[in-house]
């Protein structure tokens, strides 16, 4: 669900034009990782002056290097469906800033949106005027400002709870100023290496900086480095942790018989020694064995909130975590051919995308669209990519700098294959021609970024608007 535009767009585009001026490192080609660009005082200074809305709000805080998006939506669809009103934030959004702070699904509307930036001007002003010398650019970031604003429409609905996604890291990220009810790791894997470290236990120590003093964690960390050190993370700040294959365990089964689109798979979950948290043929509405696991966290997560007060029906799990639905997570929006779009970003991810695939899929070719960021790990990805699909064309998103060129991704697939591929400077272009190329009873994936996730979802979306509503034949 998308909102509005604003009955008044002059101040909608101001605010648009608000938060565009600020520093993104989203969109920076180059992003610092270091206690002068990413710092909590500077966040904590911007909250001080709102009247520090995360001290007015009970949450869960997810962190992790895959699966924290999905982790956080399916608490929050729990949660709403125990009757909790749930605040949701997350990153990046796909189409408009407010898919990124939800209320019980709802995004927050283009008004809100507007009422919002106009509340957080006056604060990040002070803070630039303030900071002018002798380092003009170190007020707000775009991404600290956005996150004081969804703290501020929580604490302005009155939400019974809100679910934080983290956004880079853990540590020094704009989201670990509140001190949660519980906190969850969802996995550890290479990515933002430049930032967080190029070892699976320097990124741990960086995702583990969310863990607070004597709040329980949650962990999905099941790698021996990267899991020994969430462990002396806890151990230290004396937080109880519960891990993943050592307190609680899942087993998947996966959806049968699909051939263009995914049904849900189930879970059994077990919690020994956990009363009656317990659960068997629990269907997610997220497709992929990945998601399994998501799912799993979000079941333990909610376990501990039911021990700190927070009462979690056993129907709500069942409901909740059938109905959610995230885009751009393994997203069939086209049948014949099947055109799957998926924001997978890093090797771990490309890796969940495929087996996915070869779980819901067998008949006809595959093809694949991609495109992906500067910083990510192209050849782990390609490699991975190019042995599961039958031909594929390269591309860039046009709505960041930090896309890597297409024909650097074509002379990296020929490195590895010895095998050239089409190259297409434009989205719509490359759209057009895998297109072409693709049977009926083909599959299409596009994916690399989620950038290029929000691109071809509007892109392609229009090609099918003059068909049926729902999955469509393309």
């Amino acid at each position: 669900m998308t909102s509005t535009p604003s009955p008044r767009p002059d101040r909608y585009r101001a605010a648009e034009q608000f938060l565009d001026g600020r520093i993104n490192y989203e969109r920076a080609r180059t992003v610092p990782y270091h206690a002068r660009n990413f710092k909590l005082d500077r966040m904590r200074a911007l909250l001080g002056r709102l009247g520090h809305p995360e001290q007015r709000l009970p949450i869960v805080h997810v962190a992790g290097t895959k699966g924290k998006g999905s982790t956080a939506a399916m608490l929050a669809a729990v949660l709403s469906a125990s009757g909790y009103r749930t605040g949701l934030f997350t990153s990046p959004h796909l189409d408009r800033v407010e898919e990124r702070m939800c209320i019980d699904g709802r995004p927050c509307s283009a008004d809100e949106l507007v009422a919002l930036v106009e509340r957080v001007r006056p604060a990040v002003a002070a803070m630039d005027e303030a900071g002018r010398d002798p380092d003009p650019d170190r007020g707000p970031t775009y991404f600290e400002i956005i996150t004081a604003m969804a703290l501020l429409h929580f604490v302005g609905a009155e939400v019974d709870l809100a679910v934080l996604e983290v956004g880079l890291g853990g540590r020094l990220d704009s989201t670990n100023v509140c001190r949660p009810e519980v906190s969850v790791i969802t996995s550890i894997s290479l990515d933002h290496t430049a930032q967080l470290g190029d070892t699976l236990e320097a990124i741990a120590r960086e995702k583990a900086g969310i863990v607070k003093p004597g709040i329980p964690v949650v962990s999905g960390v099941t790698e021996p480095g990267p899991r020994e050190v969430v462990r002396e993370v806890c151990a230290v700040r004396g937080s109880p942790l519960v891990e993943l294959r050592t307190d609680f365990d899942f087993e998947y089964s996966p959806p049968q018989g699909l051939e263009w689109a995914a049904g849900p798979g189930k879970i059994d979950f077990r919690r020994p020694g956990s009363d009656d948290w317990t659960f068997r043929d629990v269907a997610v509405g997220l497709v992929g064995r990945h998601q399994a696991t998501n799912a799993a966290l979000a079941i333990a997560a909610l376990d501990e909130l039911r021990h700190r007060g927070w009462p979690v029906p056993r129907a709500s799990v069942y409901d909740g975590l059938a109905g959610v639905r995230l885009p751009a997570r393994f997203e069939v929006i086209a049948r014949r051919p099947t055109i799957v779009i998926d924001g997978a970003h890093n090797v771990a991810s490309i890796a969940s995308l495929i087996g996915t695939i070869d779980e819901s899929f067998s008949r006809g070719r595959r093809w694949l669209l991609f495109g992906t960021t500067l910083d990510k790990d192209v050849r782990g990805m390609l490699r991975l990519l190019l042995a599961a699909f039958d031909g594929a064309v390269f591309t860039r998103y046009s709505n960041n700098p930090r896309a890597v060129p297409p024909e650097q991704l074509r002379a990296t697939a020929v490195e590895l294959t010895g095998r050239a591929h089409r190259v297409c400077d434009r989205a719509a272009d490359a759209w057009r021609t895998i297109r072409a190329q693709a049977a009926p009873d083909d599959l299409i994936c596009v994916t690399g970024s989620f950038f290029l996730a929000a691109e071809m979802r509007a892109l392609v979306g229009k090609t099918l608007e003059k068909r049926e509503p729902g999955i469509q034949d393309g």
